[in-house]
């Protein structure tokens, strides 16, 4: 359970987060918003990574009290945009998940190989686990960068926006990993963009607009055409196909 009190976050004299307050335990759960709406500053803020006002708490427990290792074994990081500026191997890179589970100087164990075993088998990268990260395609390092998130195997994932810079089959792919282990029992909070992946993976929504929580609830009661107008500024066509929301922005107001 991730519990948030009327948390605000000021970045450089501004408030980029105001008052947002929520209860998110357990499922799929997408964080949407125009850009510059404060959703990666928040999930930063859940993280641990920046201060905030308010109470970000897990289970009860502060995330501010958290000493830094204990931190890192509950919560999982997938930031945005990430870079790797080593030529290491799969396997070498998805172990720098473990670290947190790891004493000063110590070395993996049985436990932290099968760990990293599960989340090469998960992101189906076990035919890739000794090509250098360097050699793989932008979807390939993107199902790695994931696998390094599962392999610390902590109860909380934050993904911050997955899927920039996918093609459609890789977002469909690594929106069913995140859905996957939402079943496992994480909670898994995500950035998204794309609307209709947003209504049809994720089990809740938390709409953000200039720092403040919008709407917060399922899938087909935030993303009403009224609400998407006034946040996204765009008229969009809301239907299904094959059975699955479909959301088509139209034009822009």
């Amino acid at each position: 359970m991730v519990s948030l009190e009327d948390v605000s976050v000021a970045l450089g004299g501004r408030r980029v987060v105001e008052g947002v307050g929520a209860d998110l335990g357990g499922g799929l759960i997408g964080l949407i918003g125009p850009n510059g709406a404060g959703k990666s500053t928040l999930v930063r803020a859940i993280a641990g990574l920046v201060p905030a006002e308010g109470g970000i708490s897990i289970d009860g427990v502060l995330v501010a009290s958290m000493p830094p290792r204990d931190r890192a074994r509950r919560i999982a990081y997938l930031p945005q945009g990430q870079i790797v500026h080593w030529p290491l191997t799969v396997e070498r890179l998805v172990a720098l998940g473990r670290l947190p589970h790891l004493a000063p100087f110590g070395r993996p164990d049985g436990m932290d190989a099968k760990a990293i075993e599960r989340a090469l088998e998960r992101t189906e990268l076990v035919s890739l686990r000794d090509r250098p990260i360097d050699e793989l395609s932008g979807g390939e390092r993107a199902r790695v960068l994931l696998a390094r998130a599962l392999a610390v195997e902590a109860p909380l994932l934050l993904a911050d926006e997955p899927l920039a810079a996918l093609d459609p089959a890789h977002q469909i792919e690594v929106m069913a990993l995140l859905r996957a282990e939402a079943e496992r029992g994480a909670t898994v909070i995500a950035v998204l963009h794309d609307l209709t992946l947003a209504a049809r993976w994720c089990d809740r929504l938390l709409l953000i607009d200039q720092g403040r929580l919008i709407a917060d609830g399922k899938p087909g009661e935030v993303l009403s055409a009224d609400r998407i107008g006034s946040v996204y500024h765009v008229s969009a066509f809301i239907g299904e196909a094959g059975g699955e929301p479909l959301i088509v922005p139209l034009s822009h107001h």
